[in-house]
């Protein structure tokens, strides 16, 4: 139940902030006008903190996965079968971006 917690918390401090990301192309494409050089070397200064960023929320939340079912010789069946359908839905977000 708290790595559910956890995931929602992730994925709602994600969104908010690739909404502030959003602003920020959208205000790069305003200042291409004036500053065409500065707008795509702000572009793809965006895009490099949106993949740091998504990679480190991935990594965050695939170690959450990994410690539900490494606890050595206590997990049951229906631990590694809850955790398998938890990495099936988290393959699948990956998939989606």
């Amino acid at each position: 139940m708290l790595v559910i917690l956890i995931v929602v918390i992730i994925a709602a401090a994600v969104a908010v902030w690739l909404s502030l990301r959003r602003q920020r192309t959208q205000h790069l494409r305003i200042g291409f006008v004036d500053e065409p050089r500065g707008s795509v070397e702000g572009a793809d200064e965006l895009v490099a903190r949106v993949i740091h960023r998504l990679a480190g929320v991935f990594s965050e939340e695939r170690g959450a996965l990994e410690k539900q079912w490494d606890c050595g010789d206590q997990v049951s069946t229906e631990d590694f079968r809850l955790a398998l359908q938890r990495y099936r839905s988290f393959f699948g977000r990956l998939l989606a971006v």
